[in-house]
């Protein structure tokens, strides 16, 4: 007896892609300058000088000290007496302002937008 031959049939599946245009953008980048004005603070500091007469005697001289923001500055004047003895003959009082005015600038700022634009159909689909 002979045997018998029974073909074997197999199927593959082969896949493939293709890109296909389903539209073009382009972009668009727009500059625009606008002025602002600003309002900034800006500080100063402004000094008080005062003369202050003593005219008291003193036996060394004293030193510089600070009254609240009020800095003294003793002067002195040697005398010529019997005895030498130091005058205190005036404080200098320095007095520290701070100051603070508000100046008004006008500034040129920048701003940028893009714009995108799409043309064709977005219905196309790839086959």
């Amino acid at each position: 007896m002979e045997p018998i031959v029974i073909p074997v049939i197999e199927e593959e599946l082969h896949i493939g892609k293709r890109t296909v245009e389903t539209g073009v953008i382009s972009v668009v980048k727009h500059v625009f300058e606008e002025a602002q004005t600003v309002d900034i603070p800006v500080s100063r500091e402004e000094v008080t000088v005062e003369h202050v007469a003593v005219y008291q005697y003193v036996d060394e001289a004293p030193a510089v000290r600070y009254e609240g923001e009020t800095m003294i500055i003793p002067v002195l004047r040697e005398v010529l007496v019997t005895e030498k003895r130091l005058l205190l003959v005036e404080e200098v009082h320095v007095t520290r302002q701070k100051i603070t005015d508000r100046e008004t600038h006008e500034v040129m700022l920048r701003k940028e937008e893009i714009t995108v634009k799409r043309t064709g159909s977005s219905d196309e689909r790839p086959a």
